[in-house]
C-alpha cells in the first residue's frame, strides 16, 4: 500500500514514523528541505522537496500511483486543494486536515465536490475527548468504540484505594459490576492482566464498560470525582479547541467561562458564543484566576497554545483543589513528565489526529478479508493497540466457543457487541458474524482476528 503525506509537520512526521514502522510504502512531500533531510535521517521514508499543491511534484512523489494521499500541512486550503489534485491525478483515496469551523460545518459538501474520503479536524477531535472526560471525571483517558455504546478508560488506582492488594478475580466478585480490565501499566512495564493479577497503588489500569457502568463501579469505590457533577467549567485560551469544546458543553447545558488574553479573539467568541462568559485577561494570573472563581469551579481545562502555561496553569487549579484538571500538551515527551505531576488528563490534537487517520488506514488495508478495523487507539505510548473489528464473513472463528480458540499470550478479546447487547466474553461465548469484537494486543499491526490465534 503506497501511501503518500503532504506536510512534515507534528501530525505529518508522526504518521510518517507509524505508517513506516508498520511497512508501509511511504512517501513525505514538504517544501522545507532541512525538516525532510531530518525526517529522511530517522524514518524509512521517501522525500519530495516541494509545494503539496503542485501538479509537478505531486506527480514526482507518485500520488498517480498512491493508494492513499493525507494531506495535514497547517493550511485548510492547501490541503483541499492537494487533495483535489491527488484524485485528479488517480490517487484511489484521499485524507485532508481541516481545522477552519466555517469550512468544517459544510465539510459534507466539500468532501462531496473534492472526492474525499476523510476529513479531519484535530480540534474538534479532542473537544469531543475532553468532553468525555468530564463526563467521567474519575478517569484520565475515555476511549470510544462502537459508536460510543463502549468506552474505554484509563484511570490510576491511588494510595487509599480499596482495590489496593485486591486481584482482579476478587474486585469481579465484590462489585459485581460489568467491567472489564483490559490493560495494566505499571511504571515502566505494561500487561495483559489475567484474574490473577494484583493490583498496586500507582497502577494504571485500562478499563472497558459501558459509560452507565463505569460511573457505578467509580460510585461503588467511593471515588470522590465520581461524586462530582461537571456543572461549571473553566477554560483557559480562545483558540479553536475552546470553541469546539464550548459549544459542545453548552448543549450539555453546562456553564462555561474562556479566558483569552487577545481582545480581538474576545470579541470574536463573544459574537459566535452568546452563552458562555468571555474574559479579556492573562490565564497565567493567578490573582485573575482566583478572581473569576477558580475554587468553585467543578473543572478546569487548559487550552493555550504553549505548552508551558497549560502545566502552571493546572498545577495551581491543582492546587485550589478543583476536582477535573485537563490540560493540552503539542510536545509528546512533555506528557509523561506532567503525568508525573500528578496531572493525569492530558490530551494531544496531534495523537488524536494520528490515531483517527491510523484507523481509517488500517480499514482500508483489510477491507477484503473477513473482519474490518472499525476504530483503532493507541494506548501506554502505543505499546498497546485497542482495535474495533467489524465480523463482515465467517471464518474459522466464528460460532466456536471461546474456550476452544487458543489465543497468543499478551492478547485479549475484551468484548463482543451484538444487536447493541455488550458482552464480556466467557469461555462458552462465540464470535458470530454482524458482531463487533473489541481486542486488546500488544503485538503490533493487527489486521484480523486470525493474527492472535494459534
Amino acid at each position: 500500500m503506497k501511501i503518500v503525506i503532504i506536510g512534515d509537520g507534528k501530525v505529518g512526521y508522526m504518521l510518517a514514523k507509524k505508517l513506516s514502522e508498520e511497512d508501509y510504502d511511504i512517501v513525505l512531500i514538504d517544501s522545507n528541505e532541512k525538516k525532510l533531510g531530518e525526517a529522511m535521517n530517522r524514518l524509512d521514508v521517501f522525500c519530495v522537496t516541494g509545494e503539496g499543491g503542485s501538479v509537478e511534484v505531486q506527480k514526482s512523489a507518485g500520488v498517480p500511483e498512491a493508494d492513499l494521499v493525507i494531506a495535514c500541512t497547517s493550511t485548510d486550503e492547501c490541503n483541499m486543494l492537494s487533495c483535489l489534485i491527488a484524485r485528479r491525478l488517480g490517487a484511489r483515496h484521499t485524507i485532508a486536515r481541516v481545522r477552519n469551523p466555517i469550512y468544517f460545518k459544510q465539510i459534507d459538501i466539500l468532501k462531496e465536490d473534492l472526492h474525499l474520503s476523510m476529513a479531519v479536524n484535530p480540534e474538534m477531535t479532542v473537544a469531543g475527548e475532553i468532553s468525555r472526560l468530564l463526563l467521567v471525571p474519575s478517569a484520565s483517558k475515555v476511549e470510544t468504540f462502537v459508536k460510543g455504546r463502549v468506552e474505554l478508560i484509563e484511570f490510576p488506582v491511588i494510595r487509599d484505594s480499596s482495590l489496593v492488594g485486591m486481584s482482579l478475580a476478587q474486585m469481579y466478585a465484590k462489585y459485581q459490576i460489568k467491567v472489564l480490565v483490559c490493560a495494566v501499566e505499571r511504571e515502566s512495564d505494561v500487561f495483559i492482566p489475567d484474574g490473577e493479577y494484583v493490583m498496586q497503588s500507582g497502577d494504571r489500569l485500562h478499563m472497558a464498560a459501558s459509560h452507565a457502568e463505569i460511573n457505578d463501579f467509580f460510585k461503588t469505590l467511593g471515588h470522590k470525582k465520581a461524586q462530582t457533577k461537571i456543572r461549571r467549567v473553566l477554560i483557559c485560551g480562545g483558540g479553536r479547541v475552546s470553541y469546539y469544546l464550548a459549544t459542545r458543553l453548552c448543549n450539555m447545558g453546562m456553564q462555561v467561562k474562556i479566558i483569552e488574553k487577545d481582545s480581538e479573539k474576545c470579541e470574536n467568541l463573544c459574537e459566535i458564543l452568546p452563552k458562555v462568559t468571555i474574559i479579556n485577561g492573562d490565564a497565567s494570573d493567578h490573582d485573575l484566576l482566583i478572581e473569576e472563581g477558580i475554587e468553585e469551579t467543578d473543572a478546569f481545562i487548559a487550552l493555550t497554545g504553549m505548552d508551558e502555561e497549560n502545566i502552571i496553569m493546572a498545577l495551581f487549579a491543582q492546587s485550589q483543589q478543583v476536582p477535573k484538571v485537563i490540560v493540552k500538551i503539542n510536545e509528546e515527551r512533555r506528557a509523561r513528565m506532567v503525568e508525573d505531576f500528578g496531572l493525569d488528563s492530558v490530551v494531544s490534537a496531534k495523537t488524536a489526529t494520528a490515531d483517527a487517520i491510523l484507523s481509517y488506514v488500517r480499514a482500508r488495508r483489510n477491507s477484503q478479508g473477513s473482519a474490518n478495523v472499525e476504530t483503532m487507539y493507541q494506548l501506554v505510548d502505543g505499546k498497546v493497540e485497542a482495535l474495533e473489528f467489524a465480523i463482515k464473513a465467517k471464518t474459522r472463528y466464528t460460532d466456536i466457543p471461546l474456550k476452544e480458540l487458543s489465543l497468543k499470550s499478551n492478547n485479549l478479546i475484551a468484548c463482543i457487541v451484538r444487536n447493541r447487547k455488550i458482552i464480556y466474553p466467557s469461555g462458552d461465548d462465540c464470535i458470530r458474524v454482524g458482531d463487533n469484537v473489541i481486542v486488546v494486543t500488544m503485538e503490533k499491526q493487527i489486521q484480523d482476528i486470525e493474527e492472535i490465534l494459534l
